[in-house]
């Protein structure tokens, strides 16, 4: 049991999620700051000097903190947009791999012409999968 508990630890998915999770703790923590130490002070200027983080009103005996919920939907926003422009990133430089494999492999073979496709596969890396063309 301790051996395939190691196998599967030593797995590449999961060693990669690890460095994933604690990158993007790493990752919250600065736009976390980002947004707390410098964006909503100068929102808070534009408006007036409001400082949002202090932002609350009551309801009987319960405190809504609705400035700190701004911040956190502002924190969520800038996370959102930075993992999209990653990903998109990523999804160009796959393309890009994808157009420079499929240079001149349109006519291999004699019978049928047969095209090398290059498709990204579960683990990001590049696979050669024939396809008949007809």
């Amino acid at each position: 049991m301790l051996k395939e508990f190691k196998e599967f630890a030593m797995r590449g998915n999961v060693l990669d999620l690890a460095v994933a999770v604690i990158i993007g703790g790493a990752f919250g923590k600065i736009i976390a700051s980002l947004v707390n130490d410098v964006l909503m002070p100068l929102v808070g200027l534009v408006l007036g000097g409001i400082n949002f983080s202090e932002q609350a009103f009551t309801v009987g005996e319960a405190v809504v903190k609705w400035g700190a919920f701004v911040n956190s939907i502002i924190d969520f926003v800038i996370v959102a947009f930075v993992i999209f422009m990653i990903v998109r990133a990523m999804n160009r430089m796959q393309r890009q791999k994808v157009n420079d494999f499929m240079i001149g492999r349109e006519n291999v073979g004699s019978v049928g012409a047969i095209r090398v496709c290059a498709v990204s596969c579960a683990s990001s890396r590049l696979t050669r999968i024939p396809m008949m063309v007809s």
